[in-house]
Protein backbone atom coordinates (compact mmCIF):
# COMPACT_ATOMS: atom_id res chain seq x y z
CA UNK A 1 0.00 0.00 0.00
CA UNK A 2 1.25 3.41 -0.89
CA UNK A 3 2.08 5.61 2.14
CA UNK A 4 0.76 9.11 2.69
CA UNK A 5 2.87 11.93 1.32
CA UNK A 6 4.40 14.71 3.43
CA UNK A 7 1.53 17.09 2.57
CA UNK A 8 -1.13 14.66 3.77
CA UNK A 9 0.74 13.97 6.97
CA UNK A 10 1.14 17.71 7.57
CA UNK A 11 -2.57 18.30 6.93
CA UNK A 12 -3.56 15.58 9.38
CA UNK A 13 -1.23 17.02 11.99
CA UNK A 14 -2.64 20.53 11.50
CA UNK A 15 -6.20 19.24 11.82
CA UNK A 16 -5.47 17.23 14.96
CA UNK A 17 -3.60 20.09 16.60
CA UNK A 18 -6.29 22.58 15.65
CA UNK A 19 -9.07 20.46 17.08
CA UNK A 20 -7.11 20.03 20.29
CA UNK A 21 -6.70 23.80 20.57
CA UNK A 22 -10.39 24.40 19.95
CA UNK A 23 -11.38 21.94 22.65
CA UNK A 24 -8.94 23.51 25.09
CA UNK A 25 -10.14 27.08 24.53
CA UNK A 26 -13.87 26.42 24.57
CA UNK A 27 -15.44 27.97 27.68
CA UNK A 28 -15.79 25.31 30.32
CA UNK A 29 -19.14 26.83 31.27
CA UNK A 30 -20.53 25.55 27.97
CA UNK A 31 -20.44 22.04 29.38
CA UNK A 32 -21.80 22.77 32.84
CA UNK A 33 -24.67 20.44 33.76
CA UNK A 34 -27.89 21.87 35.09
CA UNK A 35 -28.16 22.00 38.91
CA UNK A 36 -30.09 19.22 40.58
CA UNK A 37 -32.10 18.80 43.76
CA UNK A 38 -30.98 16.39 46.46
CA UNK A 39 -33.88 14.88 48.46
CA UNK A 40 -31.35 12.91 50.54
CA UNK A 41 -29.76 16.09 51.91
CA UNK A 42 -31.13 17.81 55.04
CA UNK A 43 -34.29 19.79 54.37
CA UNK A 44 -33.61 23.54 54.22
CA UNK A 45 -35.23 25.35 57.13
CA UNK A 46 -34.36 28.98 56.41
CA UNK A 47 -33.49 31.21 53.45
CA UNK A 48 -29.95 31.45 52.16
CA UNK A 49 -27.87 33.52 54.60
CA UNK A 50 -26.94 35.90 51.78
CA UNK A 51 -27.85 35.90 48.13
CA UNK A 52 -28.93 32.55 46.67
CA UNK A 53 -27.02 31.11 43.72
CA UNK A 54 -27.49 32.95 40.43
CA UNK A 55 -28.83 31.03 37.49
CA UNK A 56 -27.66 30.95 33.88
CA UNK A 57 -28.27 28.93 30.76
CA UNK A 58 -26.23 25.71 30.63
CA UNK A 59 -23.62 27.46 28.47
CA UNK A 60 -23.25 30.31 30.97
CA UNK A 61 -25.27 32.96 29.16
CA UNK A 62 -27.93 35.07 30.86
CA UNK A 63 -31.38 34.05 29.67
CA UNK A 64 -33.38 37.00 28.40
CA UNK A 65 -30.46 39.39 27.88
CA UNK A 66 -27.25 40.46 29.55
CA UNK A 67 -28.88 43.39 31.37
CA UNK A 68 -30.63 40.80 33.52
CA UNK A 69 -27.24 39.57 34.74
CA UNK A 70 -27.53 41.51 38.00
CA UNK A 71 -28.06 40.79 41.67
CA UNK A 72 -29.59 44.21 42.17
CA UNK A 73 -32.16 46.45 40.51
CA UNK A 74 -32.60 47.07 36.80
CA UNK A 75 -35.33 49.30 35.35
CA UNK A 76 -36.30 50.32 31.83
CA UNK A 77 -35.36 53.87 30.86
CA UNK A 78 -38.00 56.58 30.84
CA UNK A 79 -40.34 54.80 33.25
CA UNK A 80 -42.05 56.18 36.38
CA UNK A 81 -40.42 55.86 39.79
CA UNK A 82 -40.88 52.45 41.35
CA UNK A 83 -43.42 52.25 44.19
CA UNK A 84 -42.37 52.28 47.82
CA UNK A 85 -42.68 49.14 49.92
CA UNK A 86 -40.93 46.65 47.65
CA UNK A 87 -39.04 44.62 50.22
CA UNK A 88 -38.86 41.27 48.40
CA UNK A 89 -35.33 40.02 47.73
CA UNK A 90 -36.25 39.14 44.17
CA UNK A 91 -39.05 40.28 41.85
CA UNK A 92 -39.84 40.92 38.21
CA UNK A 93 -42.54 42.66 36.16
CA UNK A 94 -42.92 41.98 32.44
CA UNK A 95 -45.31 42.63 29.59
CA UNK A 96 -46.79 39.19 28.94
CA UNK A 97 -47.72 40.14 25.40
CA UNK A 98 -44.39 41.41 24.13
CA UNK A 99 -42.23 39.62 26.69
CA UNK A 100 -40.41 42.86 27.56
CA UNK A 101 -39.07 42.82 31.12
CA UNK A 102 -39.83 46.29 32.48
CA UNK A 103 -38.04 46.03 35.82
CA UNK A 104 -36.55 43.40 38.09
CA UNK A 105 -34.50 42.83 41.19
CA UNK A 106 -32.16 39.83 41.20
CA UNK A 107 -34.12 38.33 38.30
CA UNK A 108 -32.06 35.13 38.05
CA UNK A 109 -31.56 34.53 41.75
CA UNK A 110 -32.33 30.85 42.41
CA UNK A 111 -34.63 31.11 45.42
CA UNK A 112 -36.63 28.38 47.12
CA UNK A 113 -40.00 28.57 45.32
CA UNK A 114 -42.38 26.98 47.85
CA UNK A 115 -45.82 26.32 46.32
CA UNK A 116 -45.29 28.66 43.39
CA UNK A 117 -43.54 25.59 41.94
CA UNK A 118 -47.02 24.09 41.54
CA UNK A 119 -47.37 26.35 38.50
CA UNK A 120 -44.71 24.19 36.83
CA UNK A 121 -46.54 21.05 38.01
CA UNK A 122 -49.69 22.32 36.32
CA UNK A 123 -47.86 23.30 33.13
CA UNK A 124 -46.24 19.86 32.98
CA UNK A 125 -49.17 17.58 33.80
CA UNK A 126 -52.08 19.18 31.94
CA UNK A 127 -50.84 17.84 28.57
CA UNK A 128 -50.14 14.42 30.05
CA UNK A 129 -53.28 13.54 32.02
CA UNK A 130 -56.86 13.00 30.88
CA UNK A 131 -58.95 15.57 32.80
CA UNK A 132 -61.81 13.05 33.11
CA UNK A 133 -59.63 10.34 34.65
CA UNK A 134 -60.61 9.49 38.22
CA UNK A 135 -57.83 9.15 40.79
CA UNK A 136 -58.52 7.25 44.01
CA UNK A 137 -57.22 8.84 47.21
CA UNK A 138 -54.69 6.97 49.36
CA UNK A 139 -53.49 7.05 52.93
CA UNK A 140 -50.32 8.70 51.67
CA UNK A 141 -52.43 11.55 50.24
CA UNK A 142 -54.18 11.98 53.59
CA UNK A 143 -50.93 12.19 55.52
CA UNK A 144 -48.84 14.28 53.16
CA UNK A 145 -46.81 17.06 54.76
CA UNK A 146 -47.92 20.68 54.60
CA UNK A 147 -51.07 22.21 53.16
CA UNK A 148 -53.81 19.78 52.16
CA UNK A 149 -57.11 20.13 50.38
CA UNK A 150 -58.59 17.16 52.25
CA UNK A 151 -58.27 14.08 50.05
CA UNK A 152 -59.16 10.88 51.86
CA UNK A 153 -58.37 7.23 51.23
CA UNK A 154 -60.95 5.74 48.90
CA UNK A 155 -62.21 9.09 47.64
CA UNK A 156 -62.64 9.43 43.89
CA UNK A 157 -61.34 12.65 42.39
CA UNK A 158 -61.29 13.65 38.70
CA UNK A 159 -57.96 14.96 37.44
CA UNK A 160 -59.63 18.25 36.48
CA UNK A 161 -60.71 18.75 40.11
CA UNK A 162 -57.24 17.83 41.37
CA UNK A 163 -55.77 20.56 39.17
CA UNK A 164 -58.13 23.05 40.78
CA UNK A 165 -57.26 21.78 44.25
CA UNK A 166 -53.56 22.09 43.38
CA UNK A 167 -53.89 25.79 42.50
CA UNK A 168 -56.83 27.09 44.55
CA UNK A 169 -55.83 25.68 47.92
CA UNK A 170 -52.27 24.62 47.18
CA UNK A 171 -53.05 21.04 48.10
CA UNK A 172 -49.92 18.97 48.55
CA UNK A 173 -52.22 15.96 48.67
CA UNK A 174 -53.55 16.95 45.25
CA UNK A 175 -49.98 17.24 43.97
CA UNK A 176 -49.24 13.77 45.35
CA UNK A 177 -52.32 12.26 43.69
CA UNK A 178 -51.60 13.92 40.34
CA UNK A 179 -47.99 12.73 40.45
CA UNK A 180 -49.15 9.20 41.16
CA UNK A 181 -51.50 9.36 38.15
CA UNK A 182 -48.57 10.52 36.00
CA UNK A 183 -46.38 7.57 37.00
CA UNK A 184 -45.06 8.58 40.41
CA UNK A 185 -43.27 11.47 42.07
CA UNK A 186 -39.89 10.73 40.49
CA UNK A 187 -41.35 10.52 36.98
CA UNK A 188 -43.28 13.74 37.55
CA UNK A 189 -40.26 15.62 38.87
CA UNK A 190 -38.23 14.50 35.86
CA UNK A 191 -41.01 15.69 33.55
CA UNK A 192 -41.16 19.02 35.39
CA UNK A 193 -37.44 19.55 34.93
CA UNK A 194 -37.73 18.69 31.25
CA UNK A 195 -40.56 21.20 30.88
CA UNK A 196 -38.49 23.88 32.61
CA UNK A 197 -35.57 23.20 30.29
CA UNK A 198 -37.81 23.15 27.23
CA UNK A 199 -39.16 26.66 27.87
CA UNK A 200 -35.81 28.14 28.88
CA UNK A 201 -36.45 28.21 32.64
CA UNK A 202 -32.90 27.14 33.47
CA UNK A 203 -32.95 28.60 37.00
CA UNK A 204 -35.70 26.18 37.97
CA UNK A 205 -34.92 22.82 39.56
CA UNK A 206 -37.85 20.73 40.76
CA UNK A 207 -37.32 18.31 43.63
CA UNK A 208 -40.96 17.67 44.55
CA UNK A 209 -44.30 18.03 42.72
CA UNK A 210 -45.64 20.19 45.57
CA UNK A 211 -42.84 22.69 46.18
CA UNK A 212 -42.05 21.40 49.67
CA UNK A 213 -38.47 22.38 50.43
CA UNK A 214 -35.73 20.13 49.11
CA UNK A 215 -32.03 20.94 49.04
CA UNK A 216 -31.18 22.33 45.62
CA UNK A 217 -34.77 22.98 44.57
CA UNK A 218 -35.11 26.43 43.08
CA UNK A 219 -36.80 28.88 40.79
CA UNK A 220 -36.27 32.56 40.06
CA UNK A 221 -38.36 35.68 39.53
CA UNK A 222 -37.58 35.37 35.82
CA UNK A 223 -38.57 31.71 35.60
CA UNK A 224 -41.80 32.10 37.58
CA UNK A 225 -42.85 34.87 35.19
CA UNK A 226 -41.87 32.71 32.22
CA UNK A 227 -43.90 29.74 33.51
CA UNK A 228 -46.90 31.88 34.39
CA UNK A 229 -46.86 33.54 30.98
CA UNK A 230 -47.16 30.09 29.41
CA UNK A 231 -50.05 29.21 31.74
CA UNK A 232 -52.15 32.26 30.92
CA UNK A 233 -51.55 31.66 27.20
CA UNK A 234 -53.24 28.24 27.34
CA UNK A 235 -57.05 28.33 27.71
CA UNK A 236 -57.07 25.14 29.81
CA UNK A 237 -54.52 26.24 32.40
CA UNK A 238 -55.74 29.84 32.29
CA UNK A 239 -59.20 28.62 33.30
CA UNK A 240 -57.74 26.78 36.31
CA UNK A 241 -55.89 29.90 37.45
CA UNK A 242 -59.04 32.03 37.23
CA UNK A 243 -61.32 29.59 39.07
CA UNK A 244 -62.56 31.14 42.36
CA UNK A 245 -64.18 28.08 43.96
CA UNK A 246 -64.54 24.33 43.45
CA UNK A 247 -66.59 21.58 45.05
CA UNK A 248 -64.94 18.59 46.65
CA UNK A 249 -67.06 15.41 46.56
CA UNK A 250 -68.39 13.61 49.61
CA UNK A 251 -66.81 10.29 50.56
CA UNK A 252 -69.27 8.07 52.35
CA UNK A 253 -68.30 7.44 55.95
CA UNK A 254 -65.19 9.59 55.66
CA UNK A 255 -65.87 13.13 54.50
CA UNK A 256 -68.83 15.35 53.58
CA UNK A 257 -68.73 17.35 50.40
CA UNK A 258 -67.36 20.87 50.80
CA UNK A 259 -66.32 23.93 48.84
CA UNK A 260 -62.75 25.16 48.42
CA UNK A 261 -61.81 28.76 47.62
CA UNK A 262 -58.84 30.32 45.89
CA UNK A 263 -56.12 31.51 48.25
CA UNK A 264 -54.98 34.12 45.73
CA UNK A 265 -55.67 37.46 47.50
CA UNK A 266 -55.79 39.38 44.20
CA UNK A 267 -58.23 37.16 42.29
CA UNK A 268 -61.31 38.97 43.58
CA UNK A 269 -59.72 42.29 44.58
CA UNK A 270 -57.48 43.34 41.69
CA UNK A 271 -59.27 44.50 38.55
CA UNK A 272 -58.38 42.33 35.58
CA UNK A 273 -56.70 39.59 37.61
CA UNK A 274 -55.90 36.50 35.56
CA UNK A 275 -55.01 34.38 38.57
CA UNK A 276 -52.03 33.79 40.77
CA UNK A 277 -50.26 31.32 43.03
CA UNK A 278 -49.11 31.83 46.58
CA UNK A 279 -46.29 30.02 48.33
CA UNK A 280 -44.79 29.76 51.79
CA UNK A 281 -42.24 27.59 53.57
CA UNK A 282 -39.69 28.27 56.28
CA UNK A 283 -36.89 28.31 53.71
CA UNK A 284 -38.69 30.16 50.89
CA UNK A 285 -40.61 32.58 53.08
CA UNK A 286 -43.46 34.17 51.10
CA UNK A 287 -43.56 33.87 47.30
CA UNK A 288 -46.19 34.90 44.77
CA UNK A 289 -46.72 35.00 41.01
CA UNK A 290 -49.66 36.60 39.23
CA UNK A 291 -50.89 38.29 36.06
CA UNK A 292 -53.53 40.86 35.15
CA UNK A 293 -55.03 42.46 32.05
CA UNK A 294 -56.12 46.02 31.28
CA UNK A 295 -57.29 47.32 27.92
CA UNK A 296 -55.99 44.24 26.18
CA UNK A 297 -52.53 44.52 27.73
CA UNK A 298 -51.30 41.75 30.02
CA UNK A 299 -48.59 41.97 32.67
CA UNK A 300 -47.02 39.20 34.72
CA UNK A 301 -45.35 39.76 38.12
CA UNK A 302 -43.36 37.47 40.40
CA UNK A 303 -42.25 38.12 43.98
CA UNK A 304 -39.84 35.91 45.97
CA UNK A 305 -38.39 35.77 49.48
CA UNK A 306 -40.34 38.37 51.40
CA UNK A 307 -42.26 38.71 54.66
CA UNK A 308 -45.85 39.62 55.47
CA UNK A 309 -44.78 42.98 56.85
CA UNK A 310 -44.76 45.76 55.95
CA UNK A 311 -46.51 44.45 52.80
CA UNK A 312 -47.55 40.95 51.84
CA UNK A 313 -46.12 39.42 48.69
CA UNK A 314 -49.48 39.83 46.94
CA UNK A 315 -49.66 43.50 47.92
CA UNK A 316 -46.16 44.12 46.53
CA UNK A 317 -47.25 42.35 43.34
CA UNK A 318 -50.28 44.63 43.09
CA UNK A 319 -48.02 47.68 43.36
CA UNK A 320 -45.81 46.32 40.60
CA UNK A 321 -48.84 45.65 38.40
CA UNK A 322 -50.04 49.23 38.90
CA UNK A 323 -46.56 50.51 38.07
CA UNK A 324 -46.31 48.29 35.00
CA UNK A 325 -49.64 49.46 33.62
CA UNK A 326 -48.43 53.05 34.06
CA UNK A 327 -45.44 52.30 31.81
CA UNK A 328 -46.39 53.18 28.21
CA UNK A 329 -47.09 50.19 26.00
CA UNK A 330 -44.22 49.50 23.63
CA UNK A 331 -41.54 50.66 26.05
CA UNK A 332 -38.21 48.93 25.45
CA UNK A 333 -37.44 46.68 28.37
CA UNK A 334 -34.22 45.66 30.06
CA UNK A 335 -34.55 42.12 28.75
CA UNK A 336 -37.20 39.74 27.54
CA UNK A 337 -39.04 36.59 28.51
CA UNK A 338 -37.76 34.13 25.95
CA UNK A 339 -40.05 32.45 23.43
CA UNK A 340 -39.50 30.03 20.60
CA UNK A 341 -38.88 32.92 18.21
CA UNK A 342 -35.98 34.09 20.40
CA UNK A 343 -34.30 30.72 20.46
CA UNK A 344 -32.19 28.84 17.93
CA UNK A 345 -32.59 25.07 18.20
CA UNK A 346 -29.41 23.07 17.82
CA UNK A 347 -29.20 19.55 16.35
CA UNK A 348 -28.60 18.14 19.83
CA UNK A 349 -31.66 19.96 21.18
CA UNK A 350 -33.79 18.67 18.32
CA UNK A 351 -32.57 15.13 18.93
CA UNK A 352 -33.30 15.35 22.65
CA UNK A 353 -36.88 16.54 22.03
CA UNK A 354 -37.94 12.90 21.76
CA UNK A 355 -37.56 12.62 25.54
CA UNK A 356 -41.02 14.06 26.15
CA UNK A 357 -43.92 11.71 26.70
CA UNK A 358 -46.37 14.15 25.09
CA UNK A 359 -46.21 16.66 22.24
CA UNK A 360 -45.02 20.20 23.09
CA UNK A 361 -47.69 22.53 24.43
CA UNK A 362 -49.45 24.47 21.72
CA UNK A 363 -49.51 27.55 23.93
CA UNK A 364 -46.12 28.09 24.95
CA UNK A 365 -42.65 28.03 24.01
CA UNK A 366 -40.55 25.02 23.53
CA UNK A 367 -36.99 26.07 23.69
CA UNK A 368 -33.36 25.30 23.41
CA UNK A 369 -30.97 28.13 24.19
CA UNK A 370 -31.35 31.91 24.15
CA UNK A 371 -29.61 33.72 21.33
CA UNK A 372 -27.95 36.41 23.40
CA UNK A 373 -24.35 35.99 24.47
CA UNK A 374 -21.28 34.21 23.14
CA UNK A 375 -22.01 32.01 20.08
CA UNK A 376 -19.96 29.03 21.19
CA UNK A 377 -21.27 26.36 18.83
CA UNK A 378 -21.18 28.39 15.59
CA UNK A 379 -17.69 29.70 16.31
CA UNK A 380 -16.49 26.21 17.17
CA UNK A 381 -17.94 24.77 13.99
CA UNK A 382 -16.58 27.63 11.94
CA UNK A 383 -13.12 27.19 13.42
CA UNK A 384 -13.26 23.47 12.82
CA UNK A 385 -14.35 24.09 9.24
CA UNK A 386 -11.41 26.43 8.66
CA UNK A 387 -9.02 23.78 9.93
CA UNK A 388 -10.63 21.13 7.79
CA UNK A 389 -10.41 23.35 4.75
CA UNK A 390 -6.78 24.20 5.50
CA UNK A 391 -5.88 20.55 5.95
CA UNK A 392 -7.76 19.67 2.77
CA UNK A 393 -5.96 22.37 0.77
CA UNK A 394 -2.61 21.08 1.97
CA UNK A 395 -3.56 17.54 1.12
CA UNK A 396 -4.92 18.67 -2.22
CA UNK A 397 -1.69 20.35 -3.17
CA UNK A 398 0.12 17.13 -2.39
CA UNK A 399 -2.43 15.14 -4.34
CA UNK A 400 -2.18 17.47 -7.32
CA UNK A 401 1.55 16.92 -7.36
CA UNK A 402 0.77 13.18 -7.44
CA UNK A 403 -1.79 13.72 -10.20
CA UNK A 404 -4.80 12.86 -8.03
CA UNK A 405 -8.03 14.85 -7.77
CA UNK A 406 -9.42 15.89 -4.38
CA UNK A 407 -12.92 17.34 -3.90
CA UNK A 408 -14.33 19.24 -0.95
CA UNK A 409 -17.77 20.43 0.06
CA UNK A 410 -18.66 24.00 0.91
CA UNK A 411 -19.78 24.75 4.47
CA UNK A 412 -21.52 27.76 5.95
CA UNK A 413 -21.83 28.31 9.73
CA UNK A 414 -25.29 28.93 11.24
CA UNK A 415 -26.33 32.47 12.09
CA UNK A 416 -27.56 33.55 15.51
CA UNK A 417 -29.64 36.65 16.17
CA UNK A 418 -28.81 38.64 19.29
CA UNK A 419 -31.15 41.60 19.95
CA UNK A 420 -29.37 44.69 21.22
CA UNK A 421 -30.28 46.04 24.65
CA UNK A 422 -29.64 49.38 26.24
CA UNK A 423 -27.68 49.67 29.49
CA UNK A 424 -29.63 49.58 32.78
CA UNK A 425 -31.37 52.77 33.76
CA UNK A 426 -30.45 52.65 37.43
CA UNK A 427 -27.57 51.29 39.52
CA UNK A 428 -27.86 48.17 41.60
CA UNK A 429 -29.28 48.41 45.07
CA UNK A 430 -27.70 46.87 48.18
CA UNK A 431 -29.01 43.50 49.42
CA UNK A 432 -32.20 43.49 51.48
CA UNK A 433 -31.54 43.32 55.24
CA UNK A 434 -31.94 39.84 56.66
CA UNK A 435 -32.85 38.56 60.07
CA UNK A 436 -36.58 39.24 60.10
CA UNK A 437 -38.68 37.13 62.41
CA UNK A 438 -40.66 34.27 60.82
CA UNK A 439 -44.19 35.02 59.83
CA UNK A 440 -47.20 32.80 59.43
CA UNK A 441 -48.54 31.97 55.99
CA UNK A 442 -51.78 33.63 54.84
Amino acid sequence: MRGRGPGARLGAAVLAAGLAVLVSVLPTRAEQPRPTADPAAPTPTSPYPGRPPQGHAPDGRTVGGEELDTRGLVVAEGTPALPDGLTAAGWLVADAGTGEVLAARDPHGRYYPASTLKTLTLLTLVPLLDPARVVVGTAEDENVEGSRVGLVQGGQYPVSLLFQALILQSGNDAANALARAAGGAQVTVEAMNETAEDIGAFDTVAGTPSGLDVAGQSSSPYDLALIFRALISDPVTAAVLATPTAQMPAVEGRSPGYQIQSQNPLLSTYAGSLGGKTGFTDAARHTFVTAAERNGRRLVVSVMDTENTPLRAADQAALLLDWGFAVPAGTDGVGALVTLADLVPSPSAAASSTRRTAPPRASGATAAVPTTGFPVVPMTLAGTAVLIVAATVIGRRSAVRRGSAVSRESWEPPVRRAPARRPPGEPETPPRPTGGSPSTPP
